[in-house]
């Protein structure tokens, strides 16, 4: 036997890589381990290699630099583009307001004429055809015209918030 080698090292390799040691491990085989120093070198070695791999593989993984770079790219420039909408969204409301106040005073000014107008409007659409003919004079129909047009209104507004909703 060599002062470098020991004839039970390949005993001790194999005890190791399997994981028995110290709890599967024969007493006369650790009595031996903690008389021969290059046995027990290899123990502590072999040990401490084991230990570090349990703890790199327990480090968590880090991503790629390129997909890191890119997602900070995005952020920045989704940041660009929510600091340029928000005063266009304040343009938009502003202008819905004055859109709203110009619509009010139009339909306080045109009080008077909208009332023939309406009265009107069914005969100009054709809208007798619809209308049953129990309710022939003109007020009765004036109460079947305006919900309608009220209804398009709304469903026109509708269908606009939700072609500009955001998504």
């Amino acid at each position: 036997m060599s002062p470098f080698n020991c004839g039970r090292e390949g005993e001790v390799t194999e005890l190791l890589q399997c994981g028995y040691w110290p709890d599967a491990c024969p007493a006369e085989l650790k009595s031996h381990i903690h008389a021969c120093r290059i046995c027990s070198e290899l123990v502590l070695v072999t040990r401490a290699m084991q230990a570090a791999q349990m703890q790199s593989v327990a480090l968590p993984r880090l991503e790629p630099a390129g997909a890191i770079w890119w997602r900070a790219q995005l952020r920045r420039r989704n940041a660009a583009i929510e600091k340029v909408t928000r005063p266009i969204l304040g343009a938009q409301i502003f202008a819905l307001a004055v859109a709203l106040v110009v619509a009010f005073g139009v339909v306080i000014w045109q009080a008077d004429n909208w009332s023939a107008w309406l009265s009107e409007l069914p005969h100009a659409l054709h809208l007798e055809a619809l209308i049953p003919a129990v309710t022939t004079s003109s007020s009765e129909t004036l109460w079947i015209v305006v919900p309608v047009l009220a209804t398009i209104g709304l469903l026109g507004g509708v269908v606009v918030y939700m072609a500009s909703e955001k998504q």
